[in-house]
This record gives C-alpha cells, structure tokens and sequence, in this order.
C-alpha cells in the first residue's frame, strides 16, 4: 500500500512540474520557411498550447511551429520550435 500512496504522489508532483503555464503567442513558417495563418494572432494560456500547436500542425502538415511568452517574447524552449508531422 506504501508503494502505491508514494507512486501515485511523486506522478502527481511531477506531472504539476509540466503543466505550462502563462500567455504564448503561437506562429508557423511552411517547409520554405514562409510564414502561415498570418490573418490572425495566435494567443493560447497555460496548456492551451498544445491545441493550438495541433491545430497548426492540422492545417498545416510539415509547418515548424514557434511559441514565444507574450510578457517577454522568449522561447518556450521545452516546446519550440515544433516540427509538424
């Protein structure tokens, strides 16, 4: 039973640790490295950018994907630059 309360909090720790959180704005460049989805600004909080990155990724096969923090325009390096599939 030990085993079991210590597995189940060190997963939930951990999975707290990489939730993402603050305003990002989402950006893609196509294969020739011209932007896409320029008609819009794209904003996702917190978790909300795994959406908006599989959105992009959806509308656009093989796009690289940049999130930049809206508070200091720096790189979510945990995340970017993604490369769709």
């Amino acid at each position: 039973m030990r085993r079991v309360f210590v597995g189940v909090t060190l997963t939930t720790l951990l999975t707290g640790c990489l939730t993402t959180s603050g305003v990002y704005k989402l950006s893609a460049v196509d294969k020739q490295g011209r932007p896409v989805a320029t008609e819009f600004n794209l904003i996702a909080q917190g978790a909300g950018i795994y959406s908006m990155r599989n959105a992009l990724c959806a509308a656009y096969p093989g796009s690289t994907v940049y999130i930049k923090s809206t508070s200091d325009g720096d790189n979510l390096d945990s995340e970017s630059p993604y490369q769709c599939r």
